[in-house]
C-alpha cells in the first residue's frame, strides 16, 4: 500500500470524527436556543390564558366587549407551538405510535425511524420555506387581520418561520447524528 492509499484512507476515516465537533457546537447552541425558547413559549402559553380570561371578566362580569383578546391569544399559542416544536423534537418528545415499533426488529426499527425523520425533514423544509414566503408577502404588502384591532400578519408569519426552520434544523442535526454515528460505526 501506498503512503498515498494511506493518507486517504486515514483521511476518509477520519473525516467524520473531524466533523463531528462542528456538529456538537450546531448541536449545542441549537440546544441553548431551544432551551429560551422553551421558557418564551411557556411564558406566552400562561399570558394567553391571562388574555383570555381578561376577555371572559370583561364580557361577562362589565358587559364589554372586546375583540383584541381573541387575536392576542392565538398569536400567542400559534407561537408557543411554532417556537416550541425544535425543543420538543430535540427529546423526541411528538406523537409517535409505538404499536409497529414494537413488531419490528431492531435494526428494520432503527430504519423506519431514519426514514421517518428524512420525511419530517423534507415537509418541515418544505414547510418553512412557504412560511418564510407568507412572511415575505405579509411584510412587503402590509398585510393585516380582518379586526378592528388589525395587527400585521407578518408577526404570526415570522414566528412559523422561525419555528419550522429550528424544527428543520433540529431534525437535519438529528439525521446527521446517526448518518456519522453509522459512518464510525462502519
Amino acid at each position: 500500500m501506498s503512503v498515498a492509499e494511506r493518507n486517504l484512507i486515514l483521511d476518509a476515516s477520519a473525516a467524520p470524527t473531524e466533523r463531528a465537533p462542528a456538529l456538537r457546537l450546531v448541536g449545542a447552541l441549537l440546544d441553548v436556543v431551544n432551551r429560551v425558547v422553551a421558557v418564551l413559549a411557556s411564558v406566552a402559553v400562561v399570558v394567553a390564558g391571562a388574555v383570555l380570561t381578561h376577555e371572559a371578566v370583561v364580557r361577562y362580569v362589565f358587559q364589554q366587549p372586546a375583540d383584541w383578546q381573541d387575536e392576542m391569544a392565538v398569536f400567542l399559542l400559534v407561537g408557543a407551538t411554532f417556537m416550541s416544536a425544535a425543543y420538543v423534537q430535540s427529546r423526541r418528545g411528538h406523537v409517535a405510535i409505538d404499536a409497529v415499533a414494537e413488531l419490528l426488529p431492531a435494526g428494520v426499527d432503527r430504519v423506519r425511524r431514519f426514514l421517518a425523520d428524512v420525511a419530517s425533514f423534507g415537509f418541515c423544509t418544505f414547510f418553512a420555506w412557504k412560511s418564510w414566503a407568507l412572511f415575505h408577502e405579509a411584510w412587503e404588502d402590509g398585510m393585516v387581520t380582518h379586526s378592528a384591532w388589525a395587527p400585521p400578519l407578518w408577526i404570526p408569519y415570522s414566528v412559523m418561520s422561525i419555528g419550522m426552520t429550528l424544527l428543520a434544523v433540529q431534525i437535519a442535526l438529528q439525521i446527521l447524528e446517526v448518518l456519522l454515528s453509522d459512518r464510525e460505526a462502519a
